[in-house]
């Protein structure tokens, strides 16, 4: 329920295109009623002194896992290791802070960071170094990760196991389920709590949480959806299983979109691609749909009432997602299709022809842009997996944009770090300048363009009748046209996130 105190925000700067001068605004039964120059305020119920902050839309993460983000801010943080040795040190220190029966829970190690020598520790050597305790590390990525012996047997049989415990594809879930499976309500409740309280202290307003199976669960899906709005940010949850849009409308989701997977990730080798890896035996990766179940997903989704997507991050898998589309159009119309809004996770491989087919058919982008900070380039990651020209083509998001693809920025945390001003950043000055986005541009991707990608209008924007939704900064570097300078070292530090008039954190 808005708040129905009335506000009144004084002694600001506003970045509002509604009235870029004004210094101040009054919020009123949850939204905007009044903005101007504070010599000309109406009175109210109560007034914050803002002392010449800077006052934003608040940021919205399009992609989000609450209870792996909640874990790793809390657990055992592994992108820091930079060898196996490290990697097993690490392990063997968190894991006697951990009950004898406890799963040990770690996130973000990244072999391609280690040197010459990537070949990570065996599942019997995190079994000793863990004391016995069992032992689930997602990978960068959390696409695969390392299992302890007593955690593989669960995925013995399944694709993508391997003896030495590195598992992907259905092995991999199979461990996580157990991993996860391991927490009780009360623990994945305070890790999901800490993961949204984490985004409020960073002006993030809301998120768009992705579950589905080998994700999460069902059980997972409602807990952090229960926590929306409750002092914490709005929650939209997209559930990720083909064929099940109104189980996603049953289970209150806004789609039946995220990590539904069309193929894995370029940090496992999984991601369908068009041409092979070029390390490891790999080959073209793993596709998981056809472009007919790609259609069949979207049509029930139509009929459902519900936002469609998927998963695509390979070429290949997206030119089957979009043919897909191409198909579903067939038989109900573009424009019918267009008016779902649905949506494509992550897009790391994509030419023109198919940002076209984006456009097209109106698909929202829903993208990471500091995957390309992290690993791109001509000699990281991207460039190991791909070659330098394959990885410099990569992750085109100022391309989709200036082609008129709708963008909606999220950090997929944990794979990377809840941090919205450094998406700004890395959409601004990507490794190949070619995809170049403007700071404004950038901007309204991470912040009504993740409003807009969940179907909401009237969020996302400092305007009268606008939703009373924004964040207050301190901006240490200064601000040009409107927003904070971001190239001289200082980061701009979040004061007051506000949601729908409500505030839902305050810097103490």
């Amino acid at each position: 329920m808005p708040n129905r105190v009335e506000v009144l925000y004084t002694n600001g700067r506003l970045y509002s295109p509604a009235d870029p001068r004004a210094t101040a605004l009054l919020v009123r039964d949850g939204k905007i009623s009044w903005l101007g120059d504070n010599d000309d305020a109406p009175s109210a119920d109560q007034t914050v002194d803002l002392d010449n902050a800077l006052v934003t839309p608040a940021f919205v993460d399009a992609h989000l896992h609450a209870t792996d983000t909640g874990l790793a801010a809390e657990g055992l943080d592994l992108s820091a290791t930079r060898s196996a040795g490290e990697l097993l040190d690490a392990v063997a220190a968190f894991a006697k802070t951990r009950a004898a029966d406890a799963v040990v829970h770690g996130h973000g190690w990244d072999e391609s960071t280690w040197g010459a020598e990537q070949t990570p520790p065996t599942a019997d050597e995190l079994e000793r170094a863990a004391g016995g305790r069992r032992v689930y590390l997602s990978q960068a990525s959390v696409h695969s990760a390392l299992a302890s012996a007593s955690l593989l047997g669960a995925a013995e049989g399944e694709p993508g196991f391997d003896a030495s415990g590195w598992v992907r594809e259905q092995a991999h879930h199979a461990v996580r389920a157990v991993a996860l499976g391991s927490l009780t309500p009360a623990q994945r409740s305070r890790a999901q709590r800490a993961a949204l309280e984490l985004a409020a202290s960073k002006g993030i307003a809301a998120v768009h949480e992705c579950g589905g199976p080998g994700t999460s669960s069902e059980e997972d899906f409602a807990s952090v959806l229960a926590l929306s709005s409750k002092g914490l940010p709005e929650v939209f949850g997209y559930w990720g299983e083909l064929g099940a849009a109104e189980k996603a409308r049953d289970l209150g989701a806004a789609g039946a979109a995220g990590d539904l997977y069309a193929d894995g990730a370029l940090g496992s080798r999984t991601a369908s691609v068009r041409a092979p890896f070029l390390d490891g035996d790999h080959g073209h990766g793993e596709a998981f749909l056809s472009a007919e179940q790609a259609a069949e997903h979207l049509l029930d989704c139509v009929r459902a009432g519900v936002q469609g997507g998927f998963h695509a991050i390979g070429d290949a898998a997206i030119e089957t997602v979009l043919e897909g589309f191409a198909l579903a159009a067939k038989q109900i119309g573009v424009d019918a299709l267009r008016e779902g809004r649905h949506r494509i996770e992550h897009v790391e491989l994509i030419d023109k022809a198919m940002i076209a087919r984006m456009v097209e058919f109106g698909v929202i982008a829903s993208v990471q842009p500091v995957f390309d900070a992290l690993w791109g380039g001509p000699d990281r990651m991207y460039a190991q997996r791909l070659g330098v020209e394959r990885a410099m083509a990569s992750n085109p998001i100022g391309a989709m944009h200036a082609t008129g693809v709708l963008l909606a920025f999220g950090s997929d945390s944990p794979v990377t770090a809840l941090d919205p001003w450094a998406m700004v950043r890395a959409a601004v000055a990507p490794h190949n300048p070619v995809y170049r986005m403007s700071v404004r541009a950038a901007f309204a991707a991470s912040s009504r363009g993740g409003w807009r990608a969940a179907g909401v209008d009237g969020v996302g924007v400092l305007a009268p009748g606008a939703s009373a939704t924004f964040a207050v900064w301190d901006t240490p570097d200064g601000v040009r046209e409107g927003l904070p300078v971001l190239t001289g070292g200082g980061e701009p530090v979040c004061r007051r996130t506000v949601l729908h008039g409500e505030t839902i954190y305050e810097k103490g």
